[in-house]
This record gives C-alpha cells, structure tokens and sequence, in this order.
C-alpha cells in the first residue's frame, strides 16, 4: 500500500513526536546560556532529525531549515521517516529562540507539527505580516486591512473591555515602530519580544495564563504556519499575508506554488486538515517551564496537541542524564 493511501493516525503518532522535541530540547540543554547559537541550533537539528527517522512515516519537511543549498539537514523536500507509514506534512523548528538560547532567555522552544500529505502551506523563507487573537471571539474580529488602532479597539469592544486593558506582543524590530507607537496611543500595553515569534502567537491562545490578547507584526513565513498549526489545535484565529522586498523573493513563492502574492491566508488556509504539535521548553517562558538539570537526571515539559480532539497534554519527562540519548 502506497504512503499517500495509509490514513493519518493522529493518535498513534503523537507520543511520537513528543519524543521528537523532546529529544531536540534535550540536546541543546547544554548549550542554553553558552553563547554559541549555530551550535545549540545544530545540536537540535541533529536530534530531531535522528528521532524523525525512527517514526513509520512517509515524511516530507514543509517548513524546514531552509531550501536544500543553504541546510544540509531538515531542508525543504527533504524526505525523513521509516518510509513505511502514512505520508505526511511536517513543519518544524527545532530550536525557535537560538539567541534567546544561547543568552538563556525566556521562550525558547523546540517546535513540529505533523499532518497529513498535502495539508499545510509551503510557505517561502520570506517575511509575513500577521496577527493573531485568541479563542472566543467572532470570526474576522480583527483583520489585517485594520489598523494598530482599528485592531485594538475592535478586539477591546469584543472583550468588553477598555483598550487599555488589552495587551499586544510585537517583535522588537525597527520595522514596528510605528505600529508600537500607534498601539500605545490607544492605551493598550506592549510585550516587547526579542525573537521567538511562533511562541509569540500561542501566548494568544492562552490570554489569560500568559496576559497576551493579541499578536501582530512581520516575522518569517515558515514560522507563521507553525503559529497556525498551534492555533488549530489551541484555538484562536491567525491571518497572515506574504511581503516581498525584491524578485529573489517573489521567485522563491512561485517555486513554493504561490501565485495570488497578495492574498491573505487564514488559519485554516495555511493548515488545511487536523494536526498534531508538539513543542518543548529549553530556557521556559510562560507557555513552558525550562529545561531543569540536578546531578544525574535531566527533566523536560512538552506540549502536545491534536486538532482533532482539541485535546492538550502537558508532558514531564524526566530521565538519567546519561541515558537519554537512546530514549
């Protein structure tokens, strides 16, 4: 029976690839805080591609590393897996965050989500303007032909709130200052985030564990359909449209297939079908707590979801440290 024939089984799949950020987690741990990002990146890369071709699919990296000349690993295309189970969508970042790693700062995480063949955006290694709110609120409430202002105070009358008690995560990038001052103008407060900006979006989902109501800004594209497969499974609604600064960019989207270089993609046009994600914390943050090491054991929390279900599972895992190599 060919891979494309085999059905996607969510179910069995997940403990799967919570072992696959786990394992990539546990591999850069021992980097967080050494300053050295290319190689608590690669220590993560290695590990989950390790872990991905122990699992029975037939895999293909969607949103990888970056095209085949620039990563010699987890590249767009590259096919991962056993070959004998179900084709599959993967996208992944195995380590989101590698300057917030290598200087030991919140929010880093290692981050896949899986689908079946055919169901999540190719998006090109370009910028994408998004925005994201939470679950419970009408669909569109907010849209990106609004302004910073508009956006703030359609979601505070839908909240039932004052702008003020609103709260936005923005990257921290020349580019937004405008939109940041735009945004403080209305009353709402800003958290500044450095990088990191798929965990940027999941902070909506869970507004009021994290305090965040809403995401808006330019970040890469890759890590705007990881933000969509988080919020299939969590909930919440997420736009996105692709920018392009010059025809280098605008070839790399009609080689993904894209040929509308306007239009924006909703939550549900960036993954197409039920996934499952899954994410680990390195340095903790609020969605996750860090990586905890004591003498002779290592301990890692992974978030695993599956649209299907809307089940959420927050997984420890504690294991000798010098065994869990082979786990």
């Amino acid at each position: 029976m060919s891979a494309a024939k085999i059905d996607f089984n969510d179910r069995l799949l997940s403990l799967g690839l919570a072992r696959v950020a786990e394992q990539a987690a546990l591999a850069s741990a021992s980097l967080v805080g050494r300053g050295d990002e290319k190689a608590a990146d690669q220590a993560a890369v290695n590990a989950m591609r390790e872990q991905l071709n122990l699992l029975d699919i037939s895999g293909v990296v969607v949103i990888g590393e970056g095209e085949r000349d620039e990563a010699p690993m987890l590249f767009i295309g590259e096919e991962v897996g056993t070959g004998s189970g179900p084709g599959v969508d993967i996208a992944l970042d195995p380590l989101e965050g590698t300057t917030l790693t290598a200087k030991d700062m919140p929010n880093a995480l290692t981050v896949i989500a899986m689908g079946p063949r055919g169901s999540m955006l190719h998006a090109p290694d370009v910028y994408m303007d998004k925005l994201a709110v939470g679950p419970g609120f009408p669909e569109g409430v907010v849209n990106l032909d609004m302004s910073p202002r508009e956006r703030v105070e359609a979601l505070a009358k839908a909240k039932g709130c004052a702008p003020a008690d609103i709260t936005v995560c923005i990257l921290e990038r020349p580019r937004h200052e405008a939109m940041i001052a735009e945004v403080r103008e209305t009353g709402a407060s800003i958290r500044l985030i450095t990088d990191g900006d798929v965990a940027g979006v999941m902070h909506c989902a869970e507004s009021e564990e994290t305090g965040i109501d809403m995401y808006m800004g330019q970040g890469g594209a890759p890590e705007g359909v990881l933000a969509a497969a988080a919020l299939k499974c969590m909930g919440g609604q997420i736009f996105g449209r692709l920018l392009f600064r010059n025809d280098d960019e605008r070839g790399r989207a009609a080689k993904a297939g894209i040929t509308d270089l306007d239009r924006v993609y909703d939550r549900d046009e960036m993954v197409t079908a039920d996934v499952i994600f899954a994410a680990t914390g390195v340095t903790g943050g609020s969605l996750l707590p860090r990586i905890k090491r004591e003498p002779g054991w290592v301990e890692t929390t992974t978030l695993l979801m599956r649209s299907k279900t809307g089940s959420v599972r927050r997984m420890s895992y504690r294991t000798p440290m010098w065994s869990h190599d082979n786990e």
